[in-house]
């Protein structure tokens, strides 16, 4: 996640329910740390295709999986007392989500509300994400969490938060086809996560194939009426032909 390192003036400090109804600058997002706000800058652009590619392929993939679970981006997650973090994408239940939607205030997964998996794409400030981060996620049982490093050209797969390495840790590079404990069936490599198409190209594909199967259908269809069609024809010939055979003495059974 990009952030600058930069925090509200000390000595300021702030509660998670005071942070959950902060209105602040306008086009400013805010994380709490330990009751201080710490300011995310404008991501990349690489930043932002990497972070909505990751969370369209994994909406595909709960919804073709038909898993009832949902992929968000900018869904906070509580993982202190006065401390609350915006991951990347964050994976939850569907009824988590449907609770987070149904009250007042910033959408944040609260103590207790644990998602199955939260995705950090690794910025400048690169120990908040390696180090900070992860001890947070581990301290909340997070049960995955990726750390998406465009710079080192690596993922880290980090799972089972109970380890005494706070998390056991999977690293994937270029090449590599990514492993996720959570997600067994997801088929996604390092290289197309590291350098996503866009979401649009990846919908108008979606969509041509989609087209183009009902195309194919619908051919399919036809062809199958023209020959149910067809055999119809010769059913009512043959029968024409009996009928014109009897009618003159001959026994088609005989011929």
């Amino acid at each position: 996640m990009i952030q600058t390192a930069a925090s509200e003036p000390s000595g300021k400090t702030m509660t998670f329910e005071e942070y959950v109804l902060y209105q602040g600058e306008p086009g400013i997002r805010y994380e709490l740390f330990r009751g201080h706000l710490e300011p995310m800058t404008t991501p990349t652009g690489l930043h932002t295709s990497i972070c909505e590619f990751i969370a369209s392929r994994l909406q595909r993939h709960c919804a073709a999986q038909r898993l009832p679970l949902v992929a968000k981006s900018t869904v906070g997650v509580r993982t202190e007392e006065d401390t609350s973090r915006i991951p990347d994408v964050v994976v939850c239940s569907r009824e988590l989500w449907e609770r987070l939607c149904a009250r007042p205030g910033a959408g944040i997964l609260d103590t207790g509300e644990t998602p199955l998996l939260v995705v950090e794409v690794v910025s400048e400030d690169w120990r908040r994400d390696y180090v900070r981060k992860r001890a947070e996620y581990a301290m909340v049982d997070i049960s995955e969490y990726w750390i998406v490093d465009p710079v080192r050209q690596r993922v880290w797969v980090l799972s089972d938060p109970q380890s005494e390495n706070s998390y056991e840790r999977v690293e994937f590079q270029s090449g590599d086809q990514l492993v996720s404990v959570q997600f067994p069936q997801l088929e996604l490599t390092v290289d197309t996560l590291l350098s996503p198409p866009l979401v649009e190209d990846v919908i108008r594909e979606e969509q041509t194939q989609l087209q183009q199967a009902r195309q194919e259908t619908e051919q399919a269809r036809q062809e199958a009426a023209q020959a149910k069609q067809q055999a119809e024809r010769e059913r009512q010939r043959s029968e024409r032909l009996a009928a014109y055979l009897r009618e003159r003495g001959i026994d088609p059974e005989a011929l």
